[in-house]
């Protein structure tokens, strides 16, 4: 749908002004088309000493057309080229110099799982200074630690917390390029484990998520070598709410990625689902969710029809704005029930019948609105915020069975239902993020899909935020 701004800015003479009045120029992000899995370019790979991710990180980048770069004043230096020579990958070194070195980058990458007190905090400012100026647009910058909460020390506990105020402080400005930066916290134990992460982190699919901080947490490693283009070759998915918008991206991403996709909705929305189904070679469940009989028909289909599904994405919700005081109760009744309480009562029959296969994932959409709150949508946040609680009490129990539980949190993302806002208010959503600009069905759907990674057992119990680091809110 049009975007007023944008279309201005891709002229020359509104770039010219809106620069003139220093106003903010939306770069154009780069998505995934079927063929970049990562970014390309230059990558500078560097390491706090003592670092424990650098041969996970150079092992993957083999699978890329990165070209690998190192600080040649490094500390760290003999690290990451015996790192990098063991994943038999070319590397070369590069001066610190801001002038000296005439190379551009795509990617900055720093493990960061070394730095043990808050005096170690400088080598950040040492790998990024010089380098940080000379980023290409639609860079990405992957920053590894480990999770405070399993710190050893106060000293590590402390220091590695403060990577995520770095994080969120150089994604404001770097964003005005469309580029991206992530915290990626691992524990000790759960190094390959993180691989997908990085992966997603480096691609054009994470076009719109910054800012972000995700847990990689110990787990069954996955050792089935997969296609990396086709990752979810084999699987089966539920995708509720698929019938248009955010949910039938869902379902299209996850077919592309090879699942074969159950879409759900309404019987009211019977017809736009079978398009979908259609357009993605999967099947259709026209159930409304809030009967109480649904759960069990969801369940009975699994498990009968398809021998139980792997990925289950709880996409289905509505909203019914009202300020509080002029809220009448079944507007309140209605979107506790759809957005929040019928994902609770569907999980408990898809895990009562044994529906949701080994190495499960179960996926939820929440919503900045869950997190920072929103005028009118008390009821609306509420149920958000509920999703989130919910993905986070049930991680450990879930876990327990060898399944994950995560979810998105959008923004802005470019639907009907953002259509409909007044012109301006419209305008003015775009532009309060870091990117300038309103996300795409397609972004969170990519991030979905990163969730549903058959090799992602332990990226558990994360909220990420597909919104452009949305200013307002955590």
């Amino acid at each position: 749908m049009s975007d007023f701004y944008t279309s201005i800015a891709k002229s020359s003479v509104g770039r010219k002004l809106l620069t003139a009045v220093n106003l903010p120029v939306p770069a154009t992000l780069e998505r995934y088309t079927g063929d970049n899995l990562f970014v390309s370019g230059n990558l500078l790979l560097g390491a706090a000493p003592g670092g424990k991710m650098l041969d996970v990180v150079a092992n993957l980048v083999a699978d890329s057309t990165l070209k690998v770069k190192v600080l040649d004043k490094s500390d760290t230096i003999d690290a990451v080229t015996k790192a990098i020579k063991g994943a038999k990958l070319e590397i070369s070194s590069v001066t610190p110099s801001q002038e000296g070195d005439i190379s551009k980058y795509r990617a900055l990458v720093f493990d960061a799982t070394g730095i043990e007190t808050t005096k170690d905090l400088r080598t950040l400012y040492d790998f990024f200074h010089p380098v940080v100026r000379k980023l290409n647009s639609n860079s990405r910058i992957v920053i590894i630690g480990r999770t405070p909460e399993s710190s050893t020390s106060v000293g590590q506990a402390t220091a590695q917390r403060a990577l995520e105020g770095f994080n969120r402080s150089l994604a404001k400005e770097v964003g005005k390029k469309g580029s991206t930066t992530q915290v990626i916290y691992v524990e000790t134990g759960a190094e390959a484990l993180a691989d997908p992460a990085i992966r997603f982190f480096l691609s054009p699919k994470s076009a719109y998520v910054t800012a972000q901080v995700l847990r990689i947490s110990k787990a069954k490693l996955n050792r089935k070598k997969i296609d990396w283009s086709k990752p979810l070759e084999g699987k089966v998915a539920l995708v509720t709410g698929a019938s248009r918008g955010i949910g039938a991206s869902i379902a299209e991403i996850l077919a592309r990625d090879g699942a074969k996709v159950i879409c759900l909705d309404v019987p009211q929305a019977e017809e736009d689902l079978k398009k979908v189904a259609a357009k993605v070679g999967g099947t259709t469940i026209a159930v409304d969710i809030t009967d109480p009989d649904a759960p069990k028909k969801i369940a009975d289909t699994l498990k009968n029809d398809f021998g139980g599904a792997d990925i289950i994405v709880h996409n289905a919700g509505v909203t019914r704005d009202k300020t509080l005081g002029g809220m009448p109760e079944h507007l309140w009744d209605m979107v506790i029930d759809i957005n929040l309480s019928s994902e609770e009562r569907i999980n408990d029959a898809l895990l009562e019948a044994d529906a949701i296969n080994k190495g499960g994932r179960i996926i939820c959409v929440s919503s900045i609105s869950g997190i920072a709150g929103n005028f009118g949508q008390t009821n609306y946040g509420t149920s958000k915020a509920g999703v989130i609680g919910y993905v986070q009490a049930m991680t450990k129990p879930l876990s327990e069975k060898e399944i994950t539980i995560n979810a998105v949190a959008p923004g802005f993302i470019e639907t009907q239902m953002t259509a409909a806002m007044p012109f301006a208010t419209r305008e003015v959503g775009r532009r309060l993020n870091s990117l300038s600009q309103g996300g795409l069905p397609q972004d969170v759907a990519e991030t979905i899909a990163f969730y549903a990674n058959p090799c992602g057992n332990g990226v558990k119990g994360n909220i990420v935020r597909v919104c452009g680091q949305m200013l307002i809110g955590a």
